[in-house]
């Protein structure tokens, strides 16, 4: 029975320890090397820490930063990535909110790391890595462990202003893994594309799926996904076979005509999640690669990666939606309308709720949004079954498939990110000449719109937001106003706003 993760690792270090694990365009660990410096890092990480704590990671994802994550799981503690990118304002509240001791950095980020205001120990990711390794004590660690302790920690975006930190355990991940990859049929043969950075829980799927496969994990740098050319010359020279990408990038392939300039034929499998996929996008791939697998996945990081998967099996046009699809195993999925009554009936819209060993365990730190969205399931009233509440909206057809309808608040998903654009908004209201603030989403262009009244000049606060918010969650467009439209019951009219601004813009 597994009940930790490190027991994939060990597994596949002593079946493929000289196999490629983690390969970057300037470094690489195999599995052995992986499992050696992993287990090095536990070693100088138990040191600073007790288990079942955070251990904060300020890295660019990197072979080495998965050997330091692996580190702080054999620490019996639980990793969260701080990207070292995003403005300080966002990574200070993720600190504060974790509470953390130790934020761990590498050689490049070591410096910028010591300029954030944290309060504990900062430590070197390299230097962890070549600790001497110290069986005994990890073993001492290892024998308290249970697959119910937590594994990592995601922070998505938060309605108040403060992210959000999905708390994720063991055996929610062994779980699905064991799952995802025997659907999907990822083995030891293939080589997966890592697109999602690691704070995105996309990722985990790339992460863990090599890790328990003895399959290499390519991890793609960002900035190729800025130039076509180069993204494909390195899915080609490396052999990819698995893509588990977010809409987005593979939007992004298709938009800047990367097809035309090479054709990845070594992929097999293509797995996309996050947004819907535009079929129009989706069938350029098909173009390309005929053969290849393809599905979409759903679901939001509160119920681990995804709840449901639907495997492509038939051709569909360019104005076409595709399914949600069917539950993964040991997953319960089902619908909800406004009445907690369960929805079964055709064409009627009701929020998506999950129940199964799936669920994360909560909000890190927060107990009163984790009791609004983690709930007891209202159809049992027998005993405990605890359901995480999506927010999102879907309806059966005639045949019994589940289509996507939309968010049932104003939470959107925005180039592959789960975005409350009431964050935005709070971070907008914060700006000095600003006095309320309204963002919109404009579902049919994919535009964030901020509308604003005050005296602030547009250019000041498009500025104070790019300091304040990571690039997802940046408005295409900041929208001064004299006046905010209100509705008869006192509230922002958000229809009349972005009804003016179509408008305006023209369709």
């Amino acid at each position: 029975m597994i009940t930790n993760v490190l027991s994939y690792l060990e597994a596949s270090a002593a079946k493929h320890g000289d196999k490629p694990a983690f390969v970057s365009p300037d470094a690489s660990l195999t599995f052995a090397q992986l499992a050696k410096k992993s287990q090095s890092a536990g070693t100088y990480f138990a040191k600073y820490t007790h288990v079942r704590t955070p251990i904060a990671f300020f890295t660019d994802k990197s072979p080495l930063c998965a050997a330091g994550f692996l580190g702080a799981v054999y620490a019996g503690c639980f990793y969260v990535l701080i990207d070292p990118k995003h403005p300080v304002a966002r990574q200070q509240a993720i600190l504060k909110v974790l509470g953390a001791k130790l934020l761990v950095a590498d050689s490049e980020n070591l410096e910028k790391a010591s300029s954030i205001g944290f309060d504990g120990e900062i430590i070197s990711l390299e230097a962890a890595c070549e600790e001497t390794k110290d069986g005994d004590l990890l073993a001492e660690i290892r024998a308290q462990s249970t697959d119910a302790d937590p594994l990592y920690t995601n922070f998505t975006s938060g309605s108040t202003g403060v992210p959000k930190g999905v708390l994720v355990s063991h055996r929610s991940v062994i779980d699905f893994i064991s799952a995802f990859t025997e659907i999907f049929d990822i083995t030891e043969n293939d080589v997966i594309g890592n697109q999602a950075p690691f704070d995105f829980d996309v990722s985990v799927k790339d992460f863990y799926s090599g890790i328990f496969k003895g399959a290499a994990v390519y991890i793609i740098p960002r900035k190729y996904f800025s130039f076509p050319t180069m993204l494909m010359d390195y899915l080609v020279t490396n052999n990819v076979t698995v893509l588990t990408w977010a809409v987005s990038a593979l939007c992004f392939v298709t938009t800047m005509r990367g097809l035309d300039y090479k054709i990845p034929h070594s992929v097999k499998k293509i797995i996309f999640s996050g947004e819907v996929m535009p079929v129009k996008h989706l069938n350029m791939w098909r173009k390309a690669l005929p053969n290849a697998l393809y599905a979409n996945v759903y679901g939001p990081t509160e119920i681990t990666c995804n709840c449901l998967y639907y495997i492509l099996d038939r051709e569909f046009q360019d104005d076409e939606t595709l399914p949600l699809g069917k539950p993964f195993p040991n997953e319960t999925v089902f619908l909800l309308d406004e009445k907690d009554k369960l929805v079964t009936k055709a064409d009627t819209k009701g929020e998506i709720c999950v129940a199964g060993t799936c669920l994360a365990l909560g909000y890190y730190n927060d107990p009163a949004r984790t009791t609004k969205s983690f709930v007891q399931n209202p159809l049992n009233t027998a005993y405990p079954q605890t359901i995480y509440r999506t927010g999102d909206l879907a309806f059966y057809t005639k045949n019994g498939e589940m289509f996507y309808a939309g968010r049932k608040d104003f939470q959107i998903k925005h180039m592959g990110h789960r975005v409350e654009l009431g964050e935005i908004e709070h971070a907008a209201q914060n700006v000095k000449g600003v006095n309320r603030a309204c963002c919109i989403y404009w579902e049919q262009k994919q535009r964030i719109i901020a509308f604003y009244d005050g005296t602030a000049d547009k250019k000041v606060l498009a500025k104070a937001l790019y300091e304040l918010l990571p690039p997802f969650m940046l408005p295409n467009a900041v929208v001064q106003k004299k006046a905010l439209p209100m509705t008869k019951n006192g509230k922002i009219d958000r229809a009349a706003l972005l009804n003016s601004y179509i408008e305006e813009k023209g369709k």
